[in-house]
Parts: C-alpha cells; structure tokens; sequence
C-alpha cells in the first residue's frame, strides 16, 4: 500500500510539473510575438524614410516650358505698349518659377487689331490675351476669362456730357477702384464738331440727323469702348439706331491713337474712346507734330487743351473691365497652371514695377474671373450685331 501511495504522489508531481511548464512556454510566446513585430515596423519605417525623402525631392522640382506667349490689343499704339512692358517677361518667369514652373522664354506682341489677337488666340499661337469684354465675349468658346481688371475711377462719372468739357472739368485718375469704366463720344475740333458741341454745351438734345451728317472714326466691331457700347448708347438714344446705321463711318484698326490723330487733324468730326482717353493723348495733344512726349506718343500739334477742343457729346452706360484670357489650345490650359498664372499676375500688380507696367491700360490690380461674368459682354455684343 506504502509503495501505491508513493507511486501515486509522484504522478501527480509529475502532471503538476509538465502543466507548469506548458503555462511557462504559452506565456513566453507573446513577448516573442511583440519583439518580432517591433523589430519588423522598426524595419518597415526605415526602409519607408528614403521612399519618403526621394518623394520630397520629386514635389520640389519644377515643370519646365519652353515658352509664354502674350498678346495686348492695340487700345494705345504699340510701341508705347511694348515699351511699357519690356521689364514684364522677366517678372513673369520669376514669379512663375517661384510658383513651381520655370518658362524660358516670355514674348509679348501687340495684336494688328482686336479680333487678330482673338483669332490668334482661338487658332492657338497665343496662350494669354489682355482683351476688353466685348472681344472676349466674340471668342469666348475659344478662349477662357482668368482675370478681370480693376482700376482707378475717375474724378468724373456723370451722364450727363456738358460736365465732361472745358479745363475746369479735366478728370483725374484719383477714385476709388472699380470693376466698370465709360465710352465716351467726342466731337473734334473740325467746324462741324465744334457745332456739335456748342448743342450739347448748351444743354440742346442732338438729333439723330445732326448725328448722321457727321463722319465717325470708330474701332472694330469687337472693341467695347470702340463700337459696341456707343452702339447701344445709339439704340437707347435714337429709336433703336446703330453705328451701322449712320452714313459716314470710317473703321480704323490700328487703335484709339489713330482716332485722336485723325481728331487733331480735323479729318473727322466724332470719334469714340474709352473716358479716360484724353488723359492718355494729353501730352501729346499740343506737342509739334516732330516731337514725342515721354511715353513715345506722337505731337499732334493743336494750340488749345484736349479739354477745351474734345468735347463730350454722349455717355455710355458702364462696361465691365478687361481681361487677361487664356487659350483653350494653350498648353497652359490646365486647372493647376491657370491657378498660378492667376496668382502670377495678381503679385506682379501688386508691386510698384507692375502697377507702372499695366498702367499702359490703366489697371491698377486684378481679380481672379469666370466667365459668368461676362454674360453681359455677350447680351450686349448680340444687341449691336442683330
């Protein structure tokens, strides 16, 4: 019996002993499972940081291009826009590179007219335009607003055209900044413009005959403060009567300097022009005809002031601003570059290099733009062209 018990006791030690055992190995295992994994994410981690650091790199490396083509339309002559935006492709690719694409070469060219920039741009051999609303709503399908103009206003924004007229009306550039500006039209200083202007400076309605026996010198069809918009003001003053209608008009192509030197010469009698566009030829105005004033305009050799012999006959409703377009064939037509050439320009007017650049079209600032805005561009646009 002795020797059972003994038997038994030792069993049970052994059975004891294994279970201990077994508890001692299964609790090992998770601190083996918890080493492996540190070590494998301590690996992972590791072999991650250099995929990491080359991603990097690879953000930071601009896109390159080979060239930025820019357009103006010829509102003043194209020399005086040439000259003043040499110093604007060097601002572009600098800010350009700085917004992670590096362009080598930025030309500028000024348009024979508008509709040749429009058409230059909706061909493609243009990327970006600064075209005035009623030139982009003719090419919108081709091409796409990214900024709208803002500028000064003037001292002056009546209707009413006598208080446009004389000295002591002279506009300055000193309001406050808008997003509209006025077509003004202007009888010259030839004998029939100066009787058109004694009507209206003493307080008398023109009629549509004292209208249509004068010679018009208007831009083209496009141009918003050329023919559009005194086209309207024409309808709403004169039964429903265009530009079109009248019996001596003579289309210029070659822009506003054109006008006011036919103006000078007392070659017409009306011509229409944007409101600040006796301050842009008051330099020149009574210049000798064999000089240049300091923005390169040529002497137009009158013996009085722009203000007393340029006399306001007719005010337009307001146009919306310029825009800066781009080509929808452009390279550049793409959500992410559009952005920074938004950005692009809104620094460089920012400075006072760029307000001196774009003064030449007397904006002061830009505006990111779509092309909702322009709606009334169009609607005006069909109006004159039905």
């Amino acid at each position: 019996m002795k020797k059972i018990i003994a038997l038994l006791l030792v069993a049970v030690m052994a059975i004891g002993f294994c279970a201990c055992a077994a508890k001692t190995e299964t609790a090992a295992e998770p601190a083996a499972t918890e080493e492996t994994t540190t070590t494998e994410e301590q690996e992972t981690t590791e072999a991650a940081q250099p995929a990491a650091e080359e991603t990097t790199e690879e953000t930071t490396e601009n896109q390159h291009f080979e060239k930025l083509t820019l357009e103006f339309v010829p509102s003043k002559d194209a020399d005086v826009i040439i000259t003043g935006t040499k110093n604007l492709p060097d601002l572009v690719k600098a800010e350009m590179s700085k917004l992670g694409y590096d362009i080598d070469e930025v030309d500028i060219t000024v348009g024979t007219s508008y509709d040749a920039t429009g058409e230059a741009m909706a061909a493609g051999s243009i990327d970006l335009g600064w075209l005035p609303g009623g030139t982009y709503a003719l090419y919108s399908d081709d091409v796409d607003v990214i900024l709208t103009a803002t500028r000064n206003g003037l001292s002056n924004d009546s209707t009413n055209p006598a208080d446009w007229n004389g000295d002591a009306n002279a506009t300055k550039k000193d309001g406050p900044q808008v997003t509209y500006y006025r077509s003004l039209i202007y009888a010259t200083p030839s004998e029939y413009g100066k009787e058109l202007a004694a009507k209206v400076n003493a307080g008398e309605k023109l009629t549509w005959e004292d209208l249509d026996k004068a010679t018009w010198a208007v831009q083209k069809t496009s141009s918003s403060a050329g023919y559009i918009y005194p086209s309207m003001w024409l309808m709403e003053n004169y039964d429903g009567k265009k530009i079109s209608d009248l019996s001596n008009v003579m289309p210029i192509d070659s822009g506003y300097g054109t006008a006011f030197s036919y103006a000078a010469a007392e070659s017409v009698d009306i011509i229409v022009c944007y409101a600040d566009g006796r301050n842009d030829y008051e330099a020149c105005w009574q210049l000798p005809v064999d000089q240049k004033d300091e923005t390169g305009k040529q002497g137009m050799g009158r013996s009085d002031s722009i203000w007393n012999e340029m006399n306001v006959i007719g005010v337009t409703e307001g146009i919306y601003n310029d825009t800066v377009a781009i080509s929808k064939a452009s390279q550049y037509y793409t959500p992410e570059i559009v952005a920074a050439l938004q950005d692009c320009f809104i620094n460089i007017i920012g400075t006072d290099e760029g307000k001196a650049i774009f003064d030449v079209y007397s904006h002061t600032g830009y505006a990111k733009a779509t092309d909702a805005d322009y709606d009334g561009a169009r609607a005006a646009l069909k109006a004159v062209s039905e």
